[in-house]
């Protein structure tokens, strides 16, 4: 089971790294003047930024807490 997982990571890896590429020959080839208020433009940001944090939170190594209680029938902590 953590090969299928490790390639299903693999393979979002690889299309957001895809994703991020077409978005940012669309941010180059658009055309000038960019104003401020250019929502189709601001669109494109607003993408390349949720792509960006995707791929931020697949690399990321995870925060996994140890519980408390390791048997939830004892009343004795962990620490």
């Amino acid at each position: 089971m953590r090969d299928e997982i490790d390639e299903y990571l693999i393979v979002a890896t690889a299309e957001l790294t895809a994703a991020r590429q077409t978005l940012a020959q669309s941010i180059r080839s658009y055309p000038t003047p960019i104003s401020g208020c250019d929502a189709q433009f601001n669109h494109l940001l607003a993408q390349r930024k949720k792509v960006d944090r995707a791929l931020a939170a697949l690399a990321a190594e995870p925060f996994v807490p140890t519980p408390r209680h390791p048997d939830p029938r004892e009343r004795i902590e962990s620490r």
